[in-house]
């Protein structure tokens, strides 16, 4: 028998050993919540109660391993259980009864590819112009979106925002196609699962009644994340014996963009009569001032259920450092000294190094200043700057311009264009002699007339920003060849394949580096020979990228990981919080966001707010301290500012130890150590006052 009042806390065995009825767990960041998950399952089994009727629910199957293997260490004969996704047990359940909805039981479950090739088959036999329709990953997500959101699909299409134009008939009969012929495949996709699952449970009263007599005991992880459907699958379930166990964080609700509703967890209590709830607060994972941190950045919230972390570990450690510097490329600087030092000084292990970020795109100016200076990292929020597609495509473009030999840059760009493939591409780079101008109009109007009909209006457009190139590298506006290319072409492009948010993120990226492009003296020249430096130096690293390595990730990805140290980035007004949670007045996910990224860190913290951001003329434009940072006590943090006369990284600077923490020694042209908020005055709490500042310039192809 298991002594879970000695193996466990006091707040876990409260809720591990709790008696029947609903209960509430809060688990805040760091408390041990899969512990307390796999003891509740142990407790349970060891109570008499029959492992195939507890029903654990998580997100992913790893999870739900990771759970059933350690419960099987402490109570063996734990194979009956039911556990794993919301999807795999919705697939399990309507393996058994879906003959009830009209499924076989040998229904076919679609892949992603499958999915795609159904969907494509869809849009060419009931779309006349094809090139000017979405693509069908675009068509997709909102096939997902409706059945997510439980919104008819008539009511997502139409409120789909895009700058292309679409005529949503058209869209929804191509979404009616889609599932006619999944109907007559007799399968289902990832999101028919769920929602057949549901229909299961709400529309056959016999199928109810016997899966809710037969899970005794209901258990969902992550109940944060779940969305619509799946707060009603488990209520449902759970409706006769009323035994649900539901473990999450509101504070780390930060998937509602995906689907998840903040309102589940919030209203859990009032919909289920005599809840009980139980508060995991004592943190396992960070030390007390980073945890101090944590908790003033939640402190206070509406609409909340308020906790307080209290650490577990003890002995000194150092307060989380708030570094002000200058702009992005001085902010890259600081994160290389600083990896670079805490590893070859300090002899941390760059593998508990982490640099988490808000947007992916925010993270370029670090991963050039990294890969410049050979320290070995790994991306898990996606691939490398110019490994993404959209940033090859602009680059193709731009490389054509001053390079018309580049025949690989000719493939790629052309076949952008619809109805153009391999083989036609190869065809026309033949017919014009292995070489493409743009600059001339005898090349671009000989392109024109071979270009088959489908791609020519496309053709037509690249065409005009080839025609508008040369006047900008003579007048040293190297830059407005990519903002010709996106505003005359490619936004649209891009807004044709994916939605608004999605195309517009992209479009920051592009961004990003139309703002490189126009910081370097040598223009466009200059940062492609830069690229292919950086690229060959990426592809030998990654070919033998060491175990030990840093990462860099996004916030989002970081959710349930952990770092001894922890970088957090562009900590600014407009980058996190994003600008578009500013716009729209709603910073409590961005808040907690923040909660989540300041979590991650076991030992050290370390936070960057550049002053100023780059423009895609090359200008700056000030941008204020995150209203997250502003908002903590000076007191908690350690702060030094970082500005030189030139904007640059002093030459003279030394790295010491400051403080009992990482800093850097002011030589006479290093960076001077200064006082919280050093800079631009007027915030009330000591950071940059006032209204995030309009940049000096702004493309017309992005929002």
């Amino acid at each position: 028998m298991i002594d879970f009042a000695r193996v466990l806390n006091r707040e876990q065995c409260a809720a591990a050993t709790a008696p029947d009825g609903p209960m509430l767990v809060l688990a805040a960041a760091g408390t041990g919540k899969t512990r307390t998950l796999v003891h509740r399952v142990a407790y349970l089994v060891e109570k008499g109660v029959p492992p195939e009727r507890i029903l654990l629910l998580t997100f992913t199957n790893r999870a739900a391993r990771e759970m059933m293997e350690r419960a099987e260490r402490l109570v063996p004969g734990m194979a009956g259980v039911w556990s794993g996704t919301f999807h795999h047990v919705c697939a399990r359940l309507l393996r058994q009864h879906g003959s009830c909805l009209g499924f076989k039981p040998g229904f076919v479950i679609l892949d992603e590819d499958d999915q795609k090739k159904i969907m494509g088959e869809c849009i060419k036999a009931n779309v006349k112009q094809v090139k000017d329709f979405p693509k069908k990953e675009v068509v997709l997500k909102l096939v997902s979106d409706a059945a997510n959101s439980e919104r008819s699909i008539d009511a997502v299409v139409h409120s789909y925002q895009t700058k292309a134009a679409i005529e949503p008939e058209e869209v929804l009969k191509v979404c009616r196609a889609y599932a006619a012929k999944k109907l007559e495949l007799g399968a289902m996709d990832f999101d028919d699962l769920l929602v057949n699952g549901l229909r299961l449970l709400r529309e056959n009263e016999r199928v109810r009644s016997f899966l809710q007599e037969r899970f005794l005991h209901v258990l969902v992880d992550e109940y944060q994340d779940t969305n619509t459907l799946q707060a009603e699958f488990t209520d449902l379930l759970a409706a006769r014996h009323r035994n649900i166990m539901v473990v999450g964080d509101d504070f780390q609700c930060i998937y509602t963009w995906r689907g998840a509703k903040f309102e589940n967890i919030m209203n859990f209590p009032s919909r289920w009569e005599g809840c009980r709830i139980v508060k995991l607060e004592r943190n396992y994972r960070s030390m007390a001032p980073i945890l101090d941190v944590a908790n003033c950045v939640m402190k206070d919230v509406p609409h909340q259920f308020e906790k307080t972390l209290r650490p577990f570990r003890t002995g000194d450690a150092p307060r989380p450092r708030l570094y002000h510097v200058f702009d992005g490329r001085a902010q890259a600087e600081v994160v290389l000294r600083l990896i670079t030092a805490l590893h070859d000084q300090r002899g941390i292990a760059y593998r508990d190094i982490a640099v988490l970020y808000r947007s992916h795109y925010s993270s370029i100016d670090i991963q050039l200043a990294l890969t410049r200076a050979h320290v070995p990292f790994r991306i898990t929020s996606g691939v490398g700057v110019f490994e993404q597609l959209h940033v090859k495509d602009v680059l193709a473009f731009v490389r054509l311009c001053v390079d018309p030999t580049s025949e690989l840059s000719f493939m790629r760009l052309i076949m952008l264009l619809p109805g153009v493939g391999e083989g036609s591409a190869r065809k026309y780079w033949k017919a014009l002699g292995g070489a493409f101008d743009g600059s001339n109009a005898m090349d671009r109007m000989n392109l024109t007339s071979m270009m088959c009909a489908k791609g020519k209006p496309g053709w037509e457009k690249i065409a005009e920003a080839f025609s508008l190139a040369p006047g900008h590298l003579k007048a040293g506006e190297d830059r407005l060849i990519v903002d010709d290319f996106c505003r005359l072409f490619y936004a649209e492009h891009l807004h044709l394949s994916f939605d608004a948010e999605e195309a517009d993120s992209r479009l920051d990226d592009i961004g990003e580096i139309t703002a490189q492009i126009a910081t370097l003296q040598g223009g466009v020249r200059q940062f492609l020979d830069e690229v292919a430096l950086m690229t060959n130096l990426d592809a030998k690293a990654k070919s033998s990228l060491p175990a030990d390595h840093a990462t860099l990730t996004t916030v989002h990805q970081a959710k349930g990981m952990e770092w001894p140290v922890v970088i957090l980035p562009w900590l600014s007004d407009t980058i996190f919080p994003s600008a578009r949670a500013i716009e729209d007045g709603n910073l409590d996910e961005e808040r907690r966001l923040f909660y989540v990224a300041v979590t991650r860190a076991k030992d050290c913290l370390y936070m960057c707010s550049p002053k100023s951001k780059k423009t895609s003329d090359g200008g700056l434009y000030p941008v204020d301290m995150s209203v997250f940072v502003r908002e903590i006590p000076k007191e908690l943090l350690e702060e030094q500012t970082l500005y030189s006369s030139d904007h640059g990284w002093g030459g003279d600077s030394g790295y010491g130890d400051d403080d009992d923490d990482a800093g850097w020694g002011g030589g006479s042209r290093g960076y001077r150590g200064g006082s919280r908020g050093g800079g631009w005055g007027g915030g009330s709490r000591g950071g940059y006052g006032g209204r995030p500042a309009k940049p000096k310039y702004k493309t017309s192809w992005r929002r």
